[in-house]
């Protein structure tokens, strides 16, 4: 079985470009026979492709599962009862939603992923948190929506958190001055989804003529650029906005999804997105889903070995980007890092992290 301890004992971005693909070559085989044997649609499936058992394969040669899959099929490797938590993808109101079924140890190993993630980030010492969104995501713990997810997953970097929204997405100005004025001159890790920071602080604070001081606040966002890129916003004029009305020099955006929840990719002081040890990325092109090079536009591919209640260790996003380089990022993390470009065109249009319709 998987030795999760000795995986999660590394640090995040320690292994190299021939030590990771010969690891992720030997953890996902074993991690599909595992599936075949535990989820039957699953079983199906590989029987349908004549993916062999028991034969060993490069991490390229791994079935993928398109990410849509999840919507349409309850694909999971553990008994009913031993479901701890389900977490739900990103959608607008009315679409289809995955269903993504965690029994604890998963959730367990998710989670101290995210942590060892951040850690590389922002140090290991637990920090003030403000939240950039309504504590009413978080009404159903039962059942988490990507934005509830993120939400509760960040929390484990705090040593208090804060709101910044009331119920009815109004920045509440006066919480947030005085949850400033308690850490002044401390560093504080400041969290929420792109558009929702973008919408209801950004420009609630631009609208308002209001501005925040907060130079030692360290803001991570995620949840995709598709609404701003709408409104013809780019990630630097977003940084660049952000740090006119709040003073908030160190921004990091992240990639990540409901269907590989922990094992994110965080974006370095080079505005590159990293793949740490918990997860890798592979790109394939359009027309016969073979690997691109570095360099090269194609379908994004993640792969991760924490996927255990289920089959989610090997998915075709319907994202497109490009593998920047390997092991030589100027930031001096290991790993793969990459840029990505949007949806692909044919994608099913969804909703930025579990897009709030107000």
């Amino acid at each position: 079985m998987m030795d999760y301890e000795g995986i999660l004992s590394r640090k995040p971005f320690s292994a190299a470009k021939d030590e990771k693909k010969l690891m992720y070559g030997e953890w996902l085989t074993e991690l599909t026979d595992y599936h075949r044997k535990h989820c039957p649609s699953y079983g199906q499936l590989l029987k349908h492709l004549m993916i062999r058992e028991h034969g060993q394969m490069r991490e390229e040669e791994i079935p993928m599962l398109p990410v849509g899959l999840f919507k349409e099929m309850d694909l999971i490797s553990i008994p009913g009862d031993k479901v701890f938590k389900t977490m739900t993808s990103s959608g607008t109101k009315g679409q289809t939603v995955s269903r993504i079924y965690l029994d604890r140890d998963t959730a367990n190993y998710q989670q101290r992923a995210l942590a060892n993630i951040g850690g590389d980030f922002w140090g290991e010492e637990r920090l003030p948190l403000l939240v950039l969104d309504s504590p009413d995501v978080l009404k159903n713990r039962n059942l988490f929506s990507a934005r509830g997810a993120g939400i509760l997953g960040f929390s484990i970097f705090s040593s208090r958190i804060c709101y910044g929204l009331d119920q009815d997405m109004n920045l509440d100005m006066e919480r947030i001055k005085q949850f400033l004025d308690r850490y002044t001159g401390k560093r504080i890790l400041i969290f929420g989804f792109t558009y929702i920071i973008w919408k209801y602080f950004y420009q609630a604070l631009a609208k308002s003529g209001q501005k925040l001081d907060i130079p030692e606040g360290i803001l991570i966002h995620g949840g995709g650029f598709k609404k701003l890129e709408d409104q013809s916003v780019s990630p630097h004029e977003f940084k660049e906005r952000i740090r006119e009305v709040s003073g908030i020099k160190e921004i990091h955006n992240y990639y990540g999804m409901a269907e590989q929840t922990g094992s994110i990719y965080m974006e370095c002081p080079q505005g590159h997105l990293h793949a740490s040890l918990y997860s890798d990325i592979i790109t394939r092109r359009v027309k016969d889903f073979g690997v691109c090079s570095h360099g090269e536009k194609g379908i994004i591919q993640v792969l991760s070995p924490l996927a255990l209640s289920y089959p989610g260790h090997s998915i075709l996003t319907e994202d497109e980007g490009i593998i920047l380089g390997e092991d030589d990022c100027p930031c001096g993390r290991l790993g793969k890092y990459f840029k990505v470009l949007g949806r692909i065109s044919q994608a099913e249009i969804r909703g930025c992290s579990d897009t709030y319709d107000g």
